[in-house]
C-alpha cells in the first residue's frame, strides 16, 4: 500500500482479518483486502453479503462507526455454497480456473476440472465464464467463518 500511513495500514489489517476472504467482489472491490483498505479510508462497512450482519457489527466495533443494515444492492447473506462441476458436461476450457480467485478449481486444458470444496468460498465467479453451464452452487455443509 504505497502512500498509506502505518496507522491506516494497521486498521486495514484488522478490518481484513474479520472479512470472510471469499474474494467474491460483491462489495464492489477486487477482493477482501482492497475492501478493507477502502473501509480504513472511509468506505461503507455494510457491503459484505457473505459476512452479513456479524461482519458489519465487527467492522463497526473496529472502526468506531455505528452498526448499519447490510447494503442490499451488494446481495443478501445466505448459507455458504460451493461450486460443483458436472463432470460429463465439462469440456476442460479452463475459464473457471482462471476466474477462481482462491485457486479452488483444478484441472488441465481439455480435461475435466474439479472443485476443491474445502477451498471454495462460494464466490460464484466461476459460473459466468463457463461456456457449457456445467457449474452449479450447492450447500457447502459448513458455516461461514467470519
Amino acid at each position: 500500500m504505497r502512500g498509506v500511513s502505518p496507522q491506516t495500514s494497521s486498521l486495514a489489517d484488522r478490518i481484513d482479518s474479520v472479512l470472510p476472504q471469499t474474494q467474491c467482489r460483491r462489495c464492489g472491490y477486487d477482493g477482501c483486502r482492497p475492501y478493507a483498505e477502502a473501509i480504513a479510508t472511509g468506505a461503507p462497512i455494510n457491503r459484505c453479503p457473505p459476512g452479513g450482519d456479524i461482519a458489519v457489527a465487527k467492522l463497526a466495533a473496529i472502526t468506531g462507526r455505528p452498526v448499519i443494515a447490510l447494503d442490499a444492492e451488494c446481495g443478501t447473506p445466505g448459507p455458504l455454497l460451493v461450486a460443483r462441476i458436472e463432470e460429463a458436461a465439462c469440456i476442460g476450457c479452463t475459464l473457471c480456473i482462471e476466474a477462481c480467485p482462491v485457486d479452488a478449481i483444478v484441472g488441465a486444458a481439455k480435461r475435466m476440472h474439479a472443485v476443491l470444496a474445502a477451498q471454495c468460498t462460494g464466490c460464484e465467479l466461476c459460473i459466468a465464464p463457463c461456456p457449457v453451464d456445467c457449474i452449479t452452487m450447492v450447500a457447502a455443509g459448513r458455516a461461514w467463518s467470519v
